[in-house]
């Protein structure tokens, strides 16, 4: 306290000078006098800490005496700028060492993540030099207001999540959620989820899907999507955001995330998120958004070492990037202790540097919590809009050298050459498209069939499936996900345009509504907190948050299955309400619908729920041909129940957009074979998942910052229980179909003329004065260099998908096995087809920390083809020359 009333009393009387030494162009006399108190005391413990004096009051005091007296001596001979920066550098520093004296926490949680300045200048891919060449042109009449308004959202959003205004000869940007329809828009499709193309194991899909999808976005003035997502790629099996994403494998999700990227790009700008390391909703934000100040907790950290970042989580990105995405999304968490829309080793050294990033990157909603430290460190767009910059004070900060006019144009070029390369609309925003129907003439084939391949059969006996309609007259349907639910703002409650309408309360009653979402979603609320674990009022036509999407209309399971009744001429028994139905027809197929509900805004209570286990059992009890179908938003547990012989059948139906009951009912009847695989593993317990189950909490040591080190490196997923030895109820990959396969013929060839030195070779730009990579990193890491093909016969009796996964054993890795490539092919019964898998050299390679490179092993690599990571049926051995 005498500290504060000394520095007080030096104010005063030192009332002129202050003003006059730290106010300047651009700085307001009140706002440096609030902050001066802190920054003297500041720079007087710097120096006693700097002359590892003792921290004594004396000592303090004196030494903020020969501050003043020194700055006294300072005004007369220097400008005010000079003595400006001279107090800026004192306090900065000092800064730093009251962290370090009254926060340990505090200041061991910052500076952790590796510094890489300046950003890179875009431009020199030639794939994007002649939208570069148009953006400079457009750059050079602007002045530096114009040009860091590009970079600012607006308060006029046009109706979209995101908005740049217009200037000069640009016509606005809208940016819109999301990768699974266009938000909050009436006459819009409902498009399966990423997580049910990810069941699908289907490029051609993938790409089909992104082409309706982007052309959507284009009708209703979009000029970016907010999607795809290429992280959370699902560390943890509770993970709120998994259902987002393809899968848990990095190999998988990059050969889905490419085609969807460059669908997308037909139409409009592709904006892949979250980058880098976003894997789990709990403290994603600061308390409250960080709109309190310091008040609470930071972001959690996500701590990851430099081998596990590129052979996993950097793994799709790179894919997307290749494929030419205009736009990268920074997340929200910490990474290695530095916030990632301002963390400059994951924005200028490793997107912009390694990976040769030409587009532009934008902020998480609210995920920026600094001013110009943000553009430095390689962020180019802030959304909604800055708490800390106006388009003047960054034009302001341009002029007085405290953010580079090289910055500054870099960051506009960015985002202009995006904008002329893939979404020059003439009038952008959701508003002047409003009586728009974005939904074309064709597109319900293409959501059918996304919907029907993102379903996973994992067990089918005593011939349940499919329905055969001629053996029964009756049917019996069961479960709170059976019916479509509530499609309405007014029934939602707030939380329908967060496409959580239909979960609106927990399964003890409690109700749930628009207000505890926000709370949770602003982390608010003591941890750990979740949301409901099932959607009680209807089944899910997509998970919670900004990924959601409302519908004109869904078809439910109900409603497509009475139909096939109607055809057939059954009867349909139902009972939706309950966990104890009463069984009319005890002989009949008895079909039990739950879900499983995942949101942004927290991670999941659990991975499976007492209240559907008991309506299963329930049922099961009565009826000795027991259907179960899960739409489930993430991995669910099912030994509770799985080994009961009356349940017959089980399906995962994943998240398959409006289409999802008929989807449903072309599987059960048998009009179409399953051919999803699983994109995850399946465990048997909770406790099988060890520590990749829950998001990491703040500890201890650890309350206000708290830590989530990736400890297990590479080894999640089906990784995890091949070096643990666990053995899932499911494994990744597996499915079934209604006919059987076989496989021969392994063959493994060397690609002609391919290159197998250890270190890639370096990329020769076409321009001599050009260094900087193209797109996607070094195009060597994708140069063929060898194909294992294996032939497949369909040896049953009906048509059907088959699904091949080739897994390596790659050499000088400590990975057992890591899906190195697939294919999806349609065979009649007899038919006989060659699948094919093309590698790559990434494919075979091991990051090297030390070597900060690719490097490739001659062998031997491990050749495993089969039908899932645990039923391999051929193998071999791989050996470069």
């Amino acid at each position: 306290m005498a500290l504060e009333i000394y520095i007080q009393e030096h104010l005063l009387r030192h009332h002129c000078f202050l003003c006059a030494a730290t106010t300047g162009p651009g700085r307001s006399t009140a706002s440096t006098m609030k902050h001066l108190p802190l920054s003297l005391a500041a720079a007087a413990l710097l120096r006693t800490t700097i002359a590892q004096q003792p921290l004594n009051e004396s000592d303090i005091l004196g030494t903020l005496d020969d501050l003043i007296n020194s700055l006294d001596g300072t005004v007369g001979n220097s400008t005010i700028d000079d003595v400006y920066s001279y107090v800026s550098d004192q306090a900065q520093a000092g800064l730093q060492a009251i962290l370090k004296y009254i926060f340990p926490e505090q200041y061991w949680s910052y500076g952790r993540s590796p510094p890489v300045y300046p950003t890179p200048i875009g431009g020199n891919d030639p794939a994007w030099q002649e939208a570069y060449a148009q953006a400079s042109a457009l750059v050079a009449e602007m002045d530096n207001v114009q040009l860091a308004s590009l970079t600012l959202g607006s308060s006029d959003t046009r109706g979209c999540s995101g908005f740049i205004d217009p200037v000069a000869g640009f016509t606005g940007m809208c940016l819109q959620d999301n990768e699974n329809g266009v938000r909050g828009t009436d006459q819009s499709s409902g498009f399966p989820s990423q997580l049910s193309i990810g069941a699908s194991w289907n490029r051609s899909l993938a790409l089909e899907r992104a082409q309706f999808l982007g052309r959507e976005f284009k009708a209703r003035g979009a000029n970016v999507v907010l999607g795809p997502v290429g992280g959370a790629i699902g560390r943890i099996a509770r993970g709120g955001r998994n259902w987002e994403g393809f899968s848990n494998d990095p190999y998988l999700s990059g050969q889905l995330i490419a085609p969807t990227v460059t669908g997308i790009q037909e139409s409009v700008i592709a904006c892949v998120k979250h980058w880098l390391f976003n894997e789990q909703e709990t403290n994603r934000n600061p308390f409250a958004f960080g709109f309190l100040g310091y008040f609470g907790n930071q972001a959690v950290s996500s701590n990851v070492d430099d081998r596990t970042a590129h052979e996993l989580y950097m793994w799709p990105f790179q894919d997307a990037l290749a494929a030419g995405a205009g736009s990268v999304m920074c997340s929200y968490q910490r990474a290695n202790n530095s916030y990632g829309c301002q963390n400059s080793k994951l924005m200028n050294g490793l997107l912009k540097g390694e990976l040769g990033f030409q587009g532009f990157v934008v902020s998480d909603w609210y995920a920026v919590h600094t001013g110009i430290a943000a553009n430095e460190a390689g962020l180019d767009m802030v959304m909604p809009s800055s708490s800390f910059l106006t388009a003047e004070s960054l034009a302001e900060a341009v002029n007085n050298g405290s953010v580079s006019a090289e910055r500054l144009t870099d960051q506009a070029t960015r985002i202009l050459a995006a904008w002329y390369r893939f979404a020059e609309l003439e009038e952008p925003g959701l508003n002047q498209h409003e009586d728009t129907n974005a939904q074309a003439e064709d597109v319900e084939s293409t959501l059918l069939q996304g919907a029907i391949e993102g379903h996973v059969l994992v067990k089918n006996t005593e011939g349940a499936l499919p329905l055969d309609p001629s053996s029964t007259d009756t049917l019996n349907l069961f479960g709170y996900d059976a019916i479509g639910g509530l499609n309405t703002s007014a029934e939602g409650l707030g939380l329908y345009d967060i496409g959580l309408a239909n979960t609106q309360k927990y399964e003890d009653g409690r109700v749930f509504t628009f207000i505890d979402y926000y709370l949770q979603a602003g982390d608010i609320l003591p941890d750990p907190h979740a949301g409901p674990q099932i959607a009680l009022d209807g089944t899910i036509l997509s998970g919670g948050g900004s990924g959601a999407v409302k519908v004109a209309w869904s078809i439910s399971a109900h409603d497509a299955l009475a139909s096939r009744a109607r055809t057939w001429n059954q009867t349909l028994h139902t009972q939706f309400v309950g966990q104890k139905p009463t069984v009319k027809a005890p002989d009949a197929p008895c079909i039990v619908m739950i879900n499983a509900q995942s949101s942004e805004g927290w991670d999941r209570s659990g991975i499976r729920d007492e209240y559907s286990d008991t309506l299963v059992e329930n049922v099961a009890s009565q009826c000795k041909n027991t259907i179960v179908v899960i739409h489930n938003a993430g991995v669910r547990l099912v030994d509770t129940w799985i080994e009961n012989p009356n349940v017959t059948a089980v399906i995962f139906a994943h998240v398959p957009g409006q289409m999802n009951g008929e989807a449903l009912a072309t599987i059960l009847y048998g009009e179409q074979s399953p051919s999803g695989r699983l994109p995850y593993t399946v465990a048997k317990t909770e406790a099988d998942y060890g520590d990749l189950l829950s998001p990491s909490l703040p500890s201890a040591e650890t309350p206000l910052y708290p830590q989530s080190t990736f400890d297990e490196g590479l080894f999640i997923d089906y990784k995890h229980f091949i070096q643990q030895d666990i053995t899932p109820r499911y494994p990744f990959g597996y499915g079934l179909t209604y006919s059987t396969f076989t496989y021969s013929n392994l063959s493994i060839r060397l690609a002609e003329g391919a290159t197998t030195s250890p270190l890639p070779p370096a990329f020769q730009p076409s321009n001599p004065n050009t260094t900087t990579l193209p797109q996607g990193g070094n195009p060597a890491l994708f140069d063929h260099l060898a194909t294992v093909s294996v032939q497949i016969t369909n040896s049953g009796s009906v048509t059907a998908a088959e699904v091949a996964q080739l897994y390596i054993e790659v050499a000088s890795s400590d990975l057992p096995l890591a899906l190195r490539g697939f294919e999806k092919k349609l065979l009649s019964p007899g038919e006989t087809e060659t699948f094919s898998f093309p590698l790559r050299r990434k494919d075979l390679s091991v990051w090297d920390v030390g070597q900060q490179e690719w490097v490739l092993s001659k062998g031997p690599h491990g050749v495993r083809v089969g039908k899932s990571v645990g039923e391999i049926l051929v193998q071999g051995t791989l050996e470069l020359e």
